[in-house]
């Protein structure tokens, strides 16, 4: 069964990596994936949320730093050492590669699980801004796959993932605002 699920995803990598790799995708994934291009725009989301978002910007603000350290953690230092998987790149004969391949293991995607688990927690205090938080997670994850560090997999295994953490951490928030009793306004 692994075996047919390597062939499947193996496959898929090549259709995506290299059957769609264009100069379009060629010039714009290495720029999407790349964390430091984010940081100014994140960086002022955050102060946004903090100084002109009220109750729920404040909230939404400071668990967006818990929902980040626990995805990334998570993600880099339990589940890439669990499945030591390694990454395409190190791997398969003919990987278009655009961006640099590193010695990590490659699941799950950090990057997916770090842009899901946001999208997430950040979609249940800021639901109008909920397709463009997971279509920009979706850009960023699927960058992974073009830019040839990545297996499908493991984007979609760090979708699930950084899903699943985000909802957590939106799960504790709402038990720990029962004793809080903090209104905020949700759209």
């Amino acid at each position: 069964m692994l075996e047919f699920l390597q062939t499947i995803d193996t496959n898929l990598f090549y259709f995506i990596n290299v059957t769609l790799a264009n100069p379009v995708t060629d010039a714009l994934t290495p720029f999407i994936t790349e964390r430091e291009h984010w940081f100014i725009f994140f960086g002022i989301m955050w102060l946004v949320m903090l100084f002109k978002g009220g109750k729920r910007g404040k909230i939404a603000a400071i668990l967006i730093l818990i929902t980040i350290t626990v995805s990334d953690q998570t993600s880099s230092f339990l589940l890439k050492d669990l499945f030591a998987r390694i990454r395409p790149c190190n791997v398969l004969d003919g990987v278009h590669l655009i961006v640099n391949c590193t010695g990590s293991y490659s699941f799950p995607s950090s990057h997916a699980v770090n842009h899901f688990a946001g999208a997430s927690m950040l979609g249940h205090f800021f639901p109008e801004y909920r397709v463009a938080l997971y279509g920009g997670g979706f850009l960023v994850a699927i960058s992974r796959v073009f830019n040839g560090v990545h297996y499908p997999f493991d984007v979609l295994g760090g979708i699930i993932v950084g899903m699943l953490i985000g909802y957590i951490i939106v799960y504790l928030w709402l038990l720990l605002n029962r004793y809080l009793k903090i209104e905020y306004k949700k759209v």
